[in-house]
């Protein structure tokens, strides 16, 4: 299955669980998908919905996507700009990147947004308590090479192309608002950040957004999958027992390409929490000759 990579990076992506998910969610019905915590939009983007609604606490994630689907970020508009300030980042390096740092948590362009997310180090996104990006440069003057333009804008092309012939619809709002606008004829999946592994994404995320989410998806009268992090080599998610207790749940192999050096980058077992039964080898089986009959 050839994933599409949506054009923001962002840590924690779910591109190696979408088959998973898919496989999950394909046996239910429902006439709408719904995000409360977007984050990289990768699932929605290679499930392709006809309809979705993709939520984040972050107000420039979901000004970019609205950019793209308002015709403000197009594939030549990205180009031209990449290429541009791509050329200044070239000549001037460092002082340049954080120059468009500051320009950006001034006025916030959704273009700046893009620039700083694809030169930043690893590919973090992190705000300070003040809602400013500050994240330090990836000390890669050469960046924005014509190669690697052409990669992000055909990851906008191939984003653009499906926004435009659904309807996705994206909106900044806490996951409370957005879970409580749900019916039964929605599907949610939720991706919350990390508790207990957060950087500063955007807000905070503590025990007690961690426990009001467990007790607003006990409410859900739609169908839920949930993903958070079960363990890795050195420690355990001590509340995967709460859930485990209301969900049905499988677990699934993942790995982040999150940390400065490749020795600090490791596996993590992801696991899958859903409010319904489901025969996972059929769903399986079921989607591998979905795939087979596309090919």
């Amino acid at each position: 299955m050839s994933i599409i990579i949506p054009p923001i990076k962002c840590q924690g992506i779910k591109s190696k669980l979408v088959p998973k998910i898919l496989s999950l969610s394909s046996s239910i019905s429902y006439k709408r998908w719904v995000e409360p915590f977007m984050g990289s939009g990768v699932v929605a983007f290679n499930l392709i919905p006809d309809n979705a609604l993709l939520c984040d606490v972050n107000p420039y994630l979901i000004e970019f996507y609205n950019s793209i689907k308002n015709d403000v970020i197009t594939p030549d508009s990205a180009r031209c700009f990449l290429t541009e300030e791509g050329g200044h980042l070239l000549e001037e390096g460092a002082e340049y990147y954080y120059e468009v740092r500051r320009r950006f948590n001034e006025k916030h362009s959704p273009f700046d947004f893009l620039f700083l997310n694809r030169s930043c180090f690893n590919g973090i996104m992190r705000f300070n308590s003040k809602g400013e990006f500050n994240v330090p440069f990836c000390r890669k003057n050469n960046r924005f090479a014509p190669a690697y333009i052409t990669k992000i804008v055909n990851q906008i092309s191939s984003v653009s192309k499906i926004i435009h012939s659904k309807n996705f619809e994206f909106s900044c709002q806490d996951f409370r608002v957005t879970l409580s606008k749900t019916t039964f004829q929605d599907f949610i999946y939720c991706d919350p950040p990390y508790i207990d592994r957060y950087a500063d994404y955007f807000s905070q995320w503590s025990e007690f957004e961690e426990e009001d989410l467990l007790n607003n998806l006990k409410k859900i009268s739609g169908h839920f999958i949930l993903s958070t992090w079960k363990e890795n080599e050195f420690r355990q998610n001590k509340y995967i027992a709460k859930y485990s207790q209301c969900f049905n749940f499988f677990t699934q192999k993942h790995y982040y390409h999150v940390g400065g050096f490749v020795d600090n980058r490791h596996a993590m077992e992801e696991a899958l929490f859903l409010n319904y039964d489901v025969d996972e080898k059929k769903e399986e089986t079921q989607i591998f000759e979905q795939l087979c009959l596309s090919i």
